[in-house]
């Protein structure tokens, strides 16, 4: 990410809005929860300033049952990435509880997932818990399998590395 960042939230990458869908629905009946990450939309190949929702990030410790769930708020990331919040209501209902807007006040984006989890049974909302319309963008995002394919010869060459040079991805062990 370059030193200016553009604020404008272009959209939810359509892999990343099928991952929270699949999630939910697999946790159903119980409610599943996680908070939105953005990546700058060059990034992921489009030719525009802004930001894109690319992740979701479960947060360890996350409880649930059939009408909550939640966070300890001391593990959520504290990353300007961070953006909002998902989750879902096994009920179907796409309209924030009091409960959501209590915490919906801190992000700018909160999208609420609804059963039977297709690729319309979703709305975004804003901090307010005003409904607002999200892009479904289609964008290249990293292979998962590609981000975690680290073999013994990148460990290896890493650990050379961090020996001359103090920035590498394992430097944190050497300080």
């Amino acid at each position: 990410m370059g030193l200016f960042r553009s604020d404008e939230l272009l959209g939810i990458a359509g892999e990343t809005l099928s991952f929270a869908l699949n999630a939910a629905e697999e946790t159903h009946p119980r409610e599943y929860m996680g908070y939105l990450r953005t990546e700058e939309a060059r990034a992921v190949g489009l030719d525009r300033n802004g930001q894109i929702i690319t992740d979701i990030l479960v947060i360890p410790g996350t409880t649930s049952d059939n009408s909550s769930a939640t966070v300890d708020a001391n593990l959520k990331p504290n990353s300007a990435q961070i953006v909002g919040s998902v989750h879902s209501h096994p009920s179907g209902v796409l309209r924030p509880s009091q409960t959501d807007l209590d915490t919906f006040r801190g992000g700018e984006i909160h999208i609420i997932l609804g059963a039977p989890y297709n690729f319309t049974d979703w709305q975004a909302f804003d901090s307010d818990g005003n409904k607002i319309e999200l892009d479904v963008l289609q964008v290249d995002l990293p292979d998962a399998e590609e981000f975690f394919d680290i073999t013994q010869e990148d460990i290896d060459r890493e650990l050379d590395d961090s020996k001359d040079d103090s920035s590498g991805f394992l430097s944190w062990l050497w300080r």
